[in-house]
């Protein structure tokens, strides 16, 4: 027995991860509402692994519809929770959105693993945990402070909630701290679809060369950094995923020492904004038209992790460097242009 649930399947990491789970020989089903989320980024999946996927359409804020997959699909041996809202500029907006999606949706979920006696649970939290640090990197025993955003209130809650949860409970979890997922699968079949203007860096940074995008702007350059940007720990979606898979097979060995346990997910390098926009000018031959604006409320100063625990209890190993990851990111956008159709009749079809 080896099914996994995969919420937000049809998200960015969501769907990496299924490839990596299929092809360690993993059962996968999928629930995604599809909110924020292409359904058709499934047909790369398959068309990688040559497994049809089965998606739930199913918003995981309630419960009815929840407790109906597990009652479907009582052989759950693990799930791997993504389905939350991430955009850090839009949770600042509006706060309460964030709070009643990202945690009544984990709420529902833990009940029925409660309740279905699911025994492996994995968590998709991030680096925003740990606010601005004092010190960086930043290893698994760093002190929180507050976060910037209430999407970090979000993860933050969420590991307080889980962490409960296992007290009481026989399911064994794992909380993974990722920094900052980009890239996309060396196929280039599946990658990131941010709907609308995207608040991530690396999406912002190649719709802009390809012309998507008039301009990109760099939010301040007069942080205490060495080029005055923010700085971000950059690591390749595939190797997040295969994390994922580490993990269960680390719960599923019974390697775990504690109810619930954490890992911090990034390459241990800082990179500044500045010097992924140079790196990608180079990657790429094309010159990017961006602005230096204002900050924006709600981004960390600087972060990058300490990855030697994933390295020494998960066997993690990050195997993609910058280059390959802005190389992919950019290859998947040229492919988005070129499907442009294919994938925009999405918006027209859910919105």
């Amino acid at each position: 027995m080896k099914k996994i649930l995969v919420t937000g399947g049809c998200g960015f990491i969501g769907s990496h991860t299924i490839v990596d789970l299929i092809e360690n020989g993993y059962e996968v089903i999928c629930v995604d509402n599809n909110s924020r989320s292409n359904p058709r980024i499934l047909e790369g999946v398959e068309k990688i692994t040559g497994k049809k996927i089965k998606n739930y359409k199913v918003d995981i804020c309630n419960f009815d519809d929840t407790f109906a997959i597990f009652q479907e699909n009582e052989d759950i041996e693990g799930i791997i929770h993504f389905a939350a809202f991430k955009a850090v500029g839009e949770s600042v907006e509006q706060p309460l959105l964030y709070f009643e999606n990202n945690l009544v949706s984990l709420i529902n979920l833990l009940k029925c693993v409660q309740e279905f006696s699911v025994p492996h649970f994995v968590f998709s939290s991030s680096c925003t945990v740990y606010g601005n640090p004092n010190e960086i990197p930043v290893t698994e025993k760093t002190p929180p402070k507050p976060a910037e955003s209430p999407y970090g209130y979000t993860k933050q809650m969420g590991e307080q909630i889980i962490n409960e949860f296992a007290k009481a409970s026989s399911a064994q979890c794992i909380l993974l701290r990722y920094f900052n997922p980009v890239g996309a699968h060396p196929s280039i079949l599946i990658g990131e679809l941010p709907i609308g203007r995207p608040a991530n860096l690396i999406p912002a940074i190649t719709q802009t060369a390809i012309g998507k995008l008039p301009q990109m702007q760099v939010f301040g350059n007069d942080y205490p950094t060495r080029d005055g940007s923010c700085l971000r720990d950059f690591i390749h979606v595939c190797d997040i995923a295969h994390a994922h898979t580490l993990a269960l097979e680390y719960l599923r060995a019974k390697k775990n020492n504690l109810q619930c346990e954490v890992f911090n997910l990034g390459t241990g390098n800082g990179v500044t904004v500045l010097e992924a926009i140079q790196t990608f000018e180079k990657v790429s031959g094309v010159k990017l038209n961006y602005v230096i604006g204002p900050r924006r409320p709600g981004d960390v100063v600087a972060i990058y992790a300490n990855n030697d625990l994933a390295k020494k209890q998960l066997g993690w190993l990050p195997a993609f460097s910058l280059e390959d990851m802005l190389s992919t990111a950019w290859k998947w956008e040229q492919k988005l242009k070129i499907d442009q159709k294919f994938y925009n009749e999405k918006f027209s079809e859910l919105n």
